[in-house]
């Protein structure tokens, strides 16, 4: 079992570089920020851009993996956000995950003027999203690429250079329904989750064991070995925050092993709602499952 921590871009960078550090040094193997402009009932507090942020904690950190915990087309063209990833991983070392979401149906999805988007247009957005990052990050000689998708177009871009993973960073793709779970299959060198929306305890628990299963399903659908593909967990979504309490954290590592998850993810600790607690508490957690 692998673990990561989300760090929300809310602090300034004397106090998030002391948390990336620490990530690292209490030997987490991923470390994740949000990938939104504002999130939910903290839109009015700070909160910093995903890229700058990211690579700034590639130059404080060496050895753990960065992530976008997920990337969001709601804001975003595929070329300039290739370019900027295509960075971060060689500032990084090769470090990066990328993990990619639908986008959701909130700030993010209006703050452009952009019109509302039906279930079925967001999951077109997302392949369409993902299979153009997936041709321009393999790109590995100087010369144009050019795509014209029904929402992204593009006409003899250029990435210049040898990726720093080959043959591309890793794809971790936020999926729940049927036809997200078919582009994991597809495109995806892992699957992440944080359950199904509106459930919590064993119902929780439950749902996440279906979509498990039918991930395994669509794997089998297109010729996948279901254990070439990386699952992660975010398990603070279950309706108990795991690192409330010793017994809490064991409860979800547990529970997720047992359900398969090579990886979980859990939250630094935040003075007040969401995530509230302390930061002993991660150094606990630390101290029983990452030593």
């Amino acid at each position: 079992m692998r673990f990561g921590v989300v760090i929300l871009p809310q602090y300034p960078w004397p106090e998030a570089r002391r948390r990336w550090r620490k990530a690292e040094e209490l030997g987490f193997h991923h470390a994740w920020t949000y990938d939104h402009l504002s999130w939910r009932t903290l839109a009015d507090q700070p909160w910093g851009a995903t890229v700058p942020l990211l690579t700034a904690a590639a130059t404080a950190t060496e050895r753990i993996r960065l992530g976008t915990f997920v990337s969001s087309p709601n804001y975003r063209h595929p070329v300039p956000f290739a370019k900027d990833l295509a960075g971060v991983d060689e500032i990084s070392g090769g470090r990066f995950l990328l993990g990619i979401g639908s986008g959701g149906t909130g700030f993010d999805a209006f703050v452009l003027g952009q019109p509302e988007l039906t279930p079925r247009q967001r999951h077109e957005r997302f392949v369409e999203f993902t299979r153009d990052l997936d041709v321009l990050l393999r790109f590995e000689q100087q010369g144009p690429i050019s795509f014209d998708g029904p929402l992204y177009r593009a006409v003899g871009a250029r990435m210049v250079g040898a990726p720093a993973q080959s043959p591309r960073m890793p794809f971790v793709l936020a999926a729940n329904g049927p036809k997200g779970l078919r582009l994991v299959a597809e495109q995806g060198q892992g699957w992440v989750t944080t359950g199904p929306d509106g459930d919590g305890g064993d119902a929780w628990w439950s749902r996440v064991a279906e979509l498990s299963g039918r991930l395994d399903d669509a794997l089998a659908d297109v010729g996948r070995d279901p254990r070439s593909v990386d699952r992660y967990l975010a398990v603070d979504f279950s309706g108990t925050y795991s690192l409330s309490s010793p017994d809490a954290a064991d409860d979800a590592v547990g529970r997720a092993a047992e359900l398969g998850f090579t990886d979980v993810i859990v939250h630094w600790p935040r003075p007040d709602e969401p995530f509230h607690g302390t930061e002993d508490a991660l150094d606990a957690f630390a101290e029983r499952h990452l030593r």
